[in-house]
């Protein structure tokens, strides 16, 4: 009697309420490979793999091997000169960092892409854009944090601010927070496994909304960065201009605010340009742009991508001049087996110079006015 009327009672729920989850779950499809998604997706093993891939392979783990070592060496230098350790090339350096493991996840991608990409089992392709997504989502956050760091030092009219280590190293280990919970969301359960309808063309597991909600994102990330360096740069060249019809101070001095910020913009520009195509690559596929051709432009945009991390180690040190003397340096320490030595010694020139342009900035600010010092 029980049991007929709990029958009863589950049959009214469900006409008033029905259960979607439990119905969808027995169309979920945790238990395919890759192949199944990407037939569902029309996308097919490709057939210039056999002649190109090979090639594809080794210039692009010639380009992570210098994306590796590079940012290294960037790394490298902003630990060992005392002349980096300020809040702005810490940054720098988590930056770097973030390039870094955009090269591993190049290298992973590079051995698991083809005919291979079929073969993946649901966590290796995980895996694999999550890598991606993560080094992307720290590289858009550091830029994002450097860029306000530079709008408070600039706006104080100072060459560095003034955070401490210890608030800039909860600002890195908050970067690295979002970033990894950027990458993992897909895996969290914003896919279309359980949705087939709702699987994405360039992602087969990922769902539209999620394309659209990441590529809106980081586009508007971009927009704000953008507008906060026009402010800064506006304000720079208004102050600087300012302070030449005042003073004759150290030419050097009054330059190293405009060289910090073209060097962050020239990082800023090469990064959206090299990531915009392919973000509005990914938000016309969640759009469902079925006359686009997406899967023509797909391994060029990748490369594109690739690029970014090969150029900002190279921009760091072509605007940089005393980084790239630190990273000749520590070449030859490398060279050599003398890296104590020479470290010391480039810690005392710097020592030496640091001195000498803060007692310039003294004599100088005593014949600025007060709202106009450095």
């Amino acid at each position: 009697m029980k049991s007929v009327c709990l029958v009863g009672v589950s049959h009214v729920v469900q006409s008033i309420l029905p259960l979607p989850k439990m119905s969808s779950q027995n169309h979920c499809h945790y238990d395919k490979q890759m192949g199944f998604f990407y037939n569902i997706s029309n996308q097919k093993s490709e057939t210039w793999e056999f002649g190109h891939l090979i090639a594809l392979r080794v210039v692009g783990c010639i380009f992570c091997l210098f994306i590796l070592v590079a940012n290294v060496m960037v790394i490298t230098a902003v630990i060992t000169n005392n002349r980096f350790h300020y809040p702005f090339y810490y940054l720098v350096a988590n930056l770097a960092a973030s390039d870094f493991l955009a090269g591993i996840a190049y290298v992973y991608l590079m051995f698991n892409t083809g005919s291979v990409s079929h073969t993946l089992t649901l966590q290796q392709y995980f895996l694999r854009q999550g890598l991606l997504d993560t080094s992307l989502s720290a590289s858009l956050a550091n830029l994002l944090v450097i860029a306000l760091e530079r709008y408070i030092s600039v706006m104080n009219w100072k060459v560095h601010s003034n955070l401490t280590k210890r608030r800039v190293t909860l600002l890195i280990a908050l970067v690295w927070g979002i970033s990894v919970f950027m990458g993992a969301v897909p895996n969290l359960g914003w896919n279309c496994i359980c949705s087939i309808e709702q699987c994405s063309m360039l992602a087969p597991i990922f769902s539209r909304s999620y394309l659209i909600f990441w590529s809106v994102f980081n586009l508007v990330v971009f927009l704000i960065m953008v507008a906060i360096y026009i402010r800064i740069y506006a304000y720079v060249r208004k102050k600087t201009t300012l302070l030449n019809s005042h003073a004759t101070g150290s030419l050097k001095r009054k330059k190293t605010p405009i060289k910090l910020i073209k060097t962050v913009m020239t990082v800023l520009g090469v990064f959206v340009i090299c990531w915009t195509p392919g973000l509005v690559v990914l938000l016309l596929d969640g759009l469902k742009c079925e006359r686009c051709n997406l899967l023509t432009f797909k391994h060029w945009f990748l490369l594109l991508a690739i690029l970014n991390s090969v150029l900002n180690p190279i921009i760091y040190s072509y605007k940089d001049e005393e980084m790239w003397a630190t990273i000749k340096n520590l070449l030859r320490c490398v060279c050599t087996g003398t890296r104590r030595q020479r470290s010391s010694k480039a810690n005392k020139r710097s020592d030496t110079t640091l001195s000498t342009e803060m007692n310039t900035s003294l004599r100088d600010n005593e014949q600025l006015k007060p709202n106009q010092t450095l």
